[in-house]
């Protein structure tokens, strides 16, 4: 990178904009961004990496440790010189709350400054009602706030919420008298969340939570992929140049959606064959029991045969999806996770990449296909980093909104 300063070239190059008013903003954002991304840096590699010049590093490493965001490590020795300071992120410098509401389940976490969840909260139920959830955060945020050492309790900076979009017109798919999901439709989970918590809340789609945090904590140096989240439902997110894109409406990435053709002539959307929901109806009518797929532990081995055939359906959905993607963008990866045990996921993956192998690829660039890095948690995880882009790191503009 030349050596030109941030409000032209952002960290690993990124594009960005950025006037002078909110220069230091953006500068100290980059830094802590870069921090979290390389794990520790010292101030002459900050300075170098950003193209600040060093005293202006200084400034703003001194700041962010007065502030108690980044802490100093052991002090490293070079061949000549002074030894150098790596600086990197202090756990305890920013916590926030981050809530998953799922098909069947929905958890509240409290997350550190590096991502590690701290402590949690789990609900379950047949179908999402907003009452019930209303209730959850209410219970899980002061229990969770009293297990908060008080010392800490004044660096909790936010909520981030993720949810499916439009869930009540899914009444359907997830089995719910219409009536019971209808007050989704009216629930303004910003400002009802923030009254509860009085805490900033910020909302984004679950499956954009899960590719953010994909992206964030992944651990992948990969700046373009195409990213699957499979649960109740089939979603995604798409990374590009680093970022994730949300769209003009917010809706891009709605992978979900994506055509797929059915064997027997005719199409259906991605939904419809990879989904868990799917899976679980097949379990149902096979006479089993639908509630071994909420053990994302085990091996669900004794699904066997109603196993295969989702995997088979869901792996060649998945295929058509992919290709479709990159018709639009040349992505390097292909990214399958979900709230399934990793065997699964891993066996998803791979038969996913032999249905690709089979179709025609003519004019497409490869690409490459690999399991998700965060798992089970990623919505989670997404939803608790909601506040971080907000307040402390560069914008991945996958909120909603804010209120509080």
């Amino acid at each position: 990178m030349s050596e030109t300063s941030l409000n032209e070239v952002a960290v690993d190059g990124r594009s960005r904009g950025s006037n002078q008013s909110g220069l230091r903003a953006h500068n100290e954002r980059a830094v802590l961004s870069l921090i979290r991304r390389h794990g520790e840096l010292a101030k002459a590699d900050i300075a170098r990496r950003t193209g600040l010049s060093a005293q202006t590093a200084s400034v703003i490493m001194r700041s962010l440790e007065n502030e108690s965001l980044v802490i100093r490590d052991q002090p490293r020795r070079g061949r000549v010189g002074q030894p150098s300071v790596p600086m990197r992120l202090n756990p305890d410098g920013v916590l926030s709350f981050g809530l998953k509401i799922g098909r069947r389940s929905s958890e509240l976490v409290v997350m550190d400054f590096v991502g590690q969840i701290r402590s949690n909260r789990t609900i379950r139920y047949t179908y999402p009602r907003v009452s019930d959830i209303v209730a959850f955060v209410e219970r899980g945020h002061k229990e969770l706030t009293a297990e908060i050492a008080p010392v800490l309790r004044d660096r909790v900076i936010g909520l981030g919420v993720a949810l499916p979009f439009d869930i009540w017109s899914w009444a359907e798919e997830i089995g719910a008298p219409p009536a019971d999901v209808a007050p989704w439709r009216d629930f303004d989970a910003e400002a009802e969340l923030s009254a509860i918590t009085g805490l900033p809340v910020y909302a984004a789609n679950d499956a954009t939570a899960a590719c953010a945090a994909e992206n964030v904590f992944g651990g992948s140096d990969c700046a373009n992929f195409v990213y699957f989240f499979i649960a109740a439902f089939a979603g995604g997110g798409l990374v590009i140049n680093g970022d994730l894109v949300q769209g003009r409406l917010g809706n891009a990435g709605a992978l979900g959606s994506l055509p797929i053709p059915r064997k027997d002539g005719g199409s259906g959307q991605l939904i419809e064959f990879a989904s868990l929901n799917r899976l679980e109806t097949a379990i149902t009518e096979s006479d089993g029991d639908p509630d071994l797929i909420l053990d994302t532990e085990g091996d669900w081995s004794e699904l066997s045969g109603t196993l295969d055939n989702w995997l088979n359906e869901a792996s060649r959905g998945l295929a058509y999806a992919v290709l479709s993607a990159c018709s639009v963008y040349d992505f390097e990866d292909a990214i399958i996770d979900g709230a399934m045990p990793r065997p699964i996921l891993d066996r998803l993956v791979r038969q996913t990449r032999r249905e690709y192998e089979t179709l025609n690829r003519k004019g497409i660039s490869p690409v490459r296909f690999r399991s998700g890095n965060v798992g089970v948690n990623a919505r989670s995880l997404g939803a608790a980093s909601l506040p971080l882009f907000a307040r402390f790191l560069l914008d991945q503009r996958i909120t909603s909104g804010e209120a509080g």
